[in-house]
């Protein structure tokens, strides 16, 4: 008959059990989501628990990992959760018996919460409450929080649980990467401290890393006043025939699970990869083992400098520092196809020359393949001694990959980023190729704003701080205008600085746009592009998305006939000299590399 779970605490090392959906696999069973054979083949989940009680495990966590109906919507099953969820409870309570303690898996959500993504996280916490209610309702002596990248979905499952049972025992578990550097400071600590605050009964790691890294991560982690847990992945698997081969023996996860308790953890189990052969090696080497609860002392690399000289702030960039200083004045680039950019450093020049502030680098604007803009910036501030700033698009990297050209281009002295969504692959050069979208604008707003933070976009601290002006685009003539306004408010929340506009041509337009924006306090660039003819105001008017030319200035554009050109430099200055004193600078955007427009309209406007 088994203890209370608390009481069963303190008395030394428990063993948990490993993976459910590798077994799953290894039994061929593979069909996804593994919660859907909880209904299918319950005779199967029962063997897998069956079989990790009979290699020592006195915990066995139900099949409900991604039994939340936001996972479960991926797999059309959201109408099954409660059957779900309610079988793999009895199925475990069935394997279990009265000697070992059933714990309820809940994963995360697997949706980026914003400002990172639309997801809510009230709404993240009452889909947990959903599927907690249902697994504590079941039976379950205790609930294990798995898995959880991001600290603030964590914190909403702790607190569902806390709403449907007060004082039901939590294991709450964050996985963390295993960047040295990351381990070395005292994140990890302030972490564990966050989550033991929350009232839950032990706090700890898994999945993500191999036994060797998980005790690194320990060793960051350890307090003497919190019960751990650990459950490393059977290491880092290769990919064969779309299926994950780990590599780690039985003996070298035991090896390490001893030494897991030996530095502080109480509940040592495994992840994915993981059998129950590696189960029943780590249970043989744990028996026995006392848990040492003593400070464990993590070294920290410092240096008589950083012991003595404060640290440098961050570099602005000098277009940041002109904003509301003066009226700034930007021109984009026309970027070309290929490796030939002496056309795009000649336009550079040319505006350095003419007293431009900066120059906007597009990145494969209409999903044109062109060069990457943090190179191309690079080169323009190296070579020309013009700022950039630099486009950066989420349709092209995942977040990973996002992150990583943000770090390249602080490291090359880029300080200037206009996020933008981007256009649709399917446009471009090549349709067939897929969008990422990982995020929106507003959430690589955010992510350039944590990064200026020093930390990435899951808080892990990335060590010196970014020093990014980070710009954001906006659209004054948008079809649906509260809806634009809304989400240029998420993004200035989200931290951006400054607000560029698409190419404007009524003074009405922009004056209701200043005005709705007054409220957010932040400065607005005006984009303007001047007409070269009739058939340039058609062709951006009915082609091209987020441009709307009035129909009085296109028919202006018709009858000017050969000086048509000339009379779009005017429609453009006679706009920007009655709007100058309300906005910060303009966004000029000259058709076919004629650079020299941009400057005609600045003169003409009296700039």
């Amino acid at each position: 008959m088994k203890k209370p779970f608390r009481e069963r605490l303190k008395d030394g090392v428990i063993v948990c059990d490993g993976a459910m959906g590798t077994l799953l696999e290894l039994y061929e069973y593979d069909e996804k989501p593994p919660e859907i054979h909880n209904i299918k083949n319950p005779d199967i989940v029962e063997r897998a628990h069956r079989e990790y009680i009979q290699a020592g495990a006195e915990i066995i966590e139900t099949n409900t990992f991604s039994g939340n109906r936001m996972r479960l919507e991926v797999y059309h099953l959201a109408d099954k959760l409660k059957e779900i969820n309610e079988s793999a409870v009895e199925i475990a309570k069935r394997a279990a018996e009265d000697n070992v303690y059933v714990a309820g898996a809940v994963g995360p959500t697997g949706r980026l919460l914003e400002p990172l993504g639309k997801t809510k996280l009230s709404e993240v916490k009452e889909v947990f409450k959903e599927q907690i209610k249902i697994l504590v309702e079941g039976g379950v002596d205790l609930l294990i929080l798995e898995t959880f990248l991001d600290l603030n979905e964590l914190d909403a499952a702790i607190d569902a649980a806390k709403e449907i049972s007060a004082d039901f025992p939590i294991i709450a578990q964050k996985t963390f990467s295993e960047d040295g550097a990351i381990l070395s400071s005292d994140f990890p600590v302030e972490v564990v401290k966050h989550i033991k605050s929350k009232g839950v009964d032990v706090v700890g790691s898994n999945c993500t890393v191999g036994p060797q890294r998980m005790y690194g991560i320990i060793k960051s982690i350890y307090s003497e006043d919190v019960v751990l847990s650990a459950q490393p992945a059977a290491g880092i698997p290769t990919l064969v025939d779309g299926r994950s081969i780990y590599h780690a023996t039985p003996e070298y996860l035991a090896t390490y699970a001893k030494q897991l308790v030996e530095a502080g953890v109480t509940i040592v189990g495994a992840c994915c990869g993981s059998t129950p052969s590696h189960i029943k090696a780590i249970a043989e080497a744990v028996r026995g083992v006392k848990i040492e609860r003593k400070q464990i002392v993590v070294k920290r690399k410092t240096t008589v400098e950083e012991e003595v000289v404060e640290k440098k702030p961050p570099t602005r960039s000098e277009f940041s520092k002109k904003l509301g200083q003066k009226f700034v004045t930007t021109v984009e680039l026309d970027i070309p196809r290929g490796l030939d950019i002496s056309g795009v450093m000649d336009g550079a020049r040319f505006c350095k020359e003419n007293g431009i502030d900066a120059v906007n680098i597009t990145d494969g604007a209409r999903a044109r393949i062109r060069m990457n803009p943090i190179a191309i910036s690079h080169l323009i501030q190296r070579e020309i001694g013009i700022e950039a700033i630099t486009h950066l698009t989420t349709r092209d990297r995942n977040m990973i990959g996002l992150q990583a050209e943000l770090l390249g281009a602080q490291a090359l002295g880029l300080r200037n980023i206009l996020v933008v969504t981007g256009d649709p692959a399917k446009i471009g050069d090549l349709p067939q190729a897929k969008s990422v979208f990982d995020i929106d604008s507003v959430g690589l707003v955010k992510i350039v704003k944590s990064m200026n933070d020093g930390r990435d976009s899951m808080g892990n601290p990335i060590g010196e701080p970014t020093s990014f002006l980070i710009a954001c685009a906006a659209n004054p003539s948008a079809d649906n205008f509260d809806y634009e306004i809304e989400k240029l408010e998420r993004k200035v929340e989200s931290g951006a600085d400054v607000i560029f506009t698409q190419p404007i041509y009524e003074t009405e337009i922009c004056t209701r746009f200043i005005k709705a924006v007054e409220p957010m306090r932040v400065p607005i660039v005006v984009g303007i592009l001047p007409l070269r003819s009739h058939k340039h105001a058609e062709f951006l008017h009915h082609e091209i998305p987020g441009i709307n030319i009035p129909e009085r200035i296109r028919d202006k554009m018709f009858h000017a006939g050969k000086n048509a050109a000339q009379v779009g430099i005017e429609i453009s200055a006679d706009l920007l000299r009655e709007i100058r004193t309300s906005v910060a600078g303009a966004y000029l955007l000259p058709p076919f590399m004629k650079y020299e427009v941009a400057v005609k309209v600045l003169e003409k406007a009296g700039i």
